[in-house]
């Protein structure tokens, strides 16, 4: 009795997290290692056979799309996040669930809504075509556009959330100083805004990159199946030619790439950082 209650005296957060750290045992790291056994089916094979051109396309299909996503949530989300924790005041509860509400609905849901708006007889073809955009043969979808806009529409809370929740903890104080101290608004937002905010972008940025490279829905639907992603070809190993063994091989030569690009994006990041606090991104030393 005295080991449990000196557990539950001092390790009370551990005992909290015990369930979830099981869950993710048993329900994400075990599966995930017999699909590793999977992939190597006592042979190296399964590897070997995926070192070809198909493969180096897809790996940067996918990187690009995702980067691409990623990059385009974090330039709309940015101004979105720091309206709302800087600037709203009465309706900011309101706003928050408006940004969170189309989550509540299925995913799949999400993506044929925009079939139906970017069709050729949809609101947007039509729009477009009345302000004389686009002509009447555009098509808005089974494209590169119609797969960006709607990885963007899925993803965006994505960032703005983590954004937010950064900016909203901040210290606003901080900014009053950096005005009583003479910075003018752009040196202000460079100097304190900005670099207190690098762990929501950095947050961000993961969580949009992470499911856009893997992304196949989206591709699919939107995109007409004209380019494959690493997402599209797991799903079509193992649904459609059973090909386990070379499917698991596929996946895992994905999430070692995903492990590469996040080391080197770290390092990128502290080096943004640690250069946005002593220069000026506008020209010149300060």
């Amino acid at each position: 009795m005295g080991v449990l209650k000196k557990i539950f005296r001092e390790d009370l957060p551990f005992v909290f997290a015990a369930p979830a750290l099981i869950w993710q045992i048993f329900f994400v790291y075990l599966p995930l290692f017999v699909l590793f056994l999977q992939s190597l089916d006592f042979r190296f094979s399964n590897y070997s056979g995926l070192l070809n051109n198909l493969f180096f396309n897809v790996i940067a299909n996918s990187f690009i799309l995702a980067f691409i996503t990623a990059t385009i949530c974090l330039f709309v989300a940015y101004p979105v996040a720091y309206f709302l924790s800087m600037k709203v005041k009465r309706f900011k509860n309101f706003l928050l669930f408006s940004l969170i509400l189309p989550s509540w609905t299925s995913f799949i849901v999400q993506v044929y809504a925009w079939i139906f708006l970017l069709q050729k007889n949809g609101p947007f073809n039509i729009i477009l075509y009345k302000l004389g955009i686009i002509s009447k043969s555009t098509h808005l979808l089974n494209n590169y556009f119609a797969i960006i806009l709607g990885m963007v529409y899925c993803y965006l809370p994505f960032m703005i959330l983590p954004i937010y929740t950064v900016l909203e903890k901040m210290d606003k104080r901080l900014i009053e100083v950096s005005a009583d101290l003479g910075a003018n608004k752009i040196q202000t937002f460079k100097k304190v805004i900005l670099p207190l905010s690098s762990t929501g972008i950095m947050a961000g940025f993961l969580l949009v990159f992470i499911p856009a490279f893997g992304e196949f829905a989206i591709p699919d639907l939107l995109g007409g199946g004209k380019k494959i992603f690493w997402g599209s070809l797991i799903v079509d190993k193992f649904l459609m030619t059973r090909e386990w063994g070379s499917g698991a091989a596929f996946a895992f030569i994905g999430i070692l790439i995903l492990l590469i690009f996040f080391t080197f994006f770290y390092f990128i990041y502290r080096f943004l950082i640690k250069f946005i606090r002593t220069k000026k991104l506008w020209g010149g030393y300060e």
